[in-house]
């Protein structure tokens, strides 16, 4: 990892630790979730919520790097996967049509492998859910669904179905808790038709659809509860995602992890990732309403460069950021605080400080560091962004051409 990598909005280990999450078991009782950031979550009632991530059990292993004929030798990356723009007024269909449609493409993923123990070693599963995204047998899930089989464990696919067929990973991007697997000689696969999740409104009516609890095949129904969520999971403070989430209120629990949220035309708009779990010592890592999902657009563009490369590429600006602090009045601090800045990087070109605190990302508002996070990283690298900074009593304005990082 470079220098440049530490220390960038996309690397956020450099930010305040916003909620961390826990994977939740399947055959055991449900772990309490992480305690409560140092500062309030933006995600509800200060103090009351945690994250969970929602793949089921947890298990260590590994899985071999897979690179095949498919993939470009080198150069841009040609989308091969399925992506369908919204109508711009009204989604039609109807739940049983969209889960008809999309059933036949969403997978259950199980990762095992011979544990270490006083015992002598038991052999340990985790549950979570997976998006068929080409023909071919590539399957996009969740880097935590399947980060634990790195360094020793196996992963199986189990089809709509019922067939279960071994997998090999091809790659994954844990900044953006995502992955891509490869079943292989399996015919009859169906690819889903990913919508463009630019055009995803709040209130539109959406599908999850997975393996929660280890149940394949569950679809439930809600809404698209807010967009633009900045989110940011872990299973430790090492390893950690920070996502631009679709929040959404249907029915996602450990298990679901991977899956799809998709709209009522049966294309996917997200892939689920975790959950909001009520905090304190009578927590759960279950369902209250409150998911989260990548959106589609990130979820195809990154899955299109580990299918080509193994890795993905994300914008940065090399810096080290925090929430801003509260003023001295108490009131919570709005902004992305600037806290260190890497010589000859695209911010100190652009005349970034460190004690700059940034508010907007052209004319996105900044409220903390993931909303930075989020904000930079939905820009390619090579484009120009414009940062509305506050400096001291003063407001300027600058202009960075963002770099990129590889995951």
């Amino acid at each position: 990892m470079t220098e440049d990598s530490r220390d960038m909005p996309d690397a956020p280990w450099w930010s305040t630790p916003g909620a961390t999450a826990v994977l939740a078991p399947v055959t055991a009782p449900l772990p309490q979730p992480s305690p409560p950031p140092r500062k309030p979550l933006r995600l509800g009632t200060a103090g009351l919520l945690a994250l969970a991530l929602v793949a089921g059990g947890a298990v260590g292993g590994a899985v071999a790097m897979a690179m095949d004929e498919d993939q470009p030798s080198g150069g841009s990356v040609v989308s091969q996967t399925r992506v369908v723009g919204s109508p711009d007024k009204t989604i039609s269909g109807t739940p049983e049509s969209a889960a008809e449609l999309i059933a036949p493409s969403v997978v259950t993923v199980e990762v095992s492998r011979q544990g270490n123990d006083a015992f002598g070693g038991q052999r340990s599963t985790s549950t979570g859910s997976g998006v068929i995204i080409r023909d071919s047998g590539y399957v996009l899930t969740n880097n935590h669904v399947i980060a634990a089989a790195v360094g020793g464990g196996t992963v199986h696919v189990t089809l709509d179905d019922g067939r279960t067929v071994a997998a090999s990973l091809v790659g994954r991007d844990p900044s953006i808790d995502l992955a891509v697997v490869r079943i292989t000689g399996v015919s009859g696969l169906k690819a889903a038709t990913f919508a463009d999740s630019a055009r995803l409104r709040v209130g539109q009516a959406v599908l999850a659809v997975g393996a929660p609890l280890g149940l394949s095949n569950t679809v439930t129904q809600g809404i698209v509860s807010t967009l633009q969520r900045p989110v940011r999971t872990g299973d430790n403070n090492s390893s950690q995602a920070v996502i631009d989430a679709v929040q959404t209120d249907a029915a996602i629990n450990p298990g679901n992890s991977g899956g799809a949220l998709v709209d009522l035309a049966g294309r996917v708009v997200g892939i689920n990732s975790a959950i909001a779990t009520t905090g304190g010592g009578t927590g759960q890592a279950g369902n209250i309403g409150v998911g989260f999902a990548i959106p589609s657009n990130t979820a195809v563009k990154v899955a299109d460069q580990l299918i080509a490369t193994g890795k993905a590429t994300h914008s940065q600006m090399g810096v080290g950021v925090a929430d801003a602090p509260n003023s001295t009045d108490g009131a919570p601090g709005l902004g992305a605080s600037i806290q260190s800045v890497t010589r000859n990087g695209p911010a100190e070109k652009a005349g970034l400080r460190a004690g700059d605190v940034v508010t907007k990302v052209d004319d996105r508002r900044v409220t903390d560091a993931d909303s930075l996070i989020v904000a930079i990283r939905n820009n390619d690298p090579g484009s120009t962004v414009t940062l509305t900074v506050r400096r001291g009593a003063d407001t300027v304005t600058l202009r960075v051409t963002l770099s990129g990082v590889s995951s």
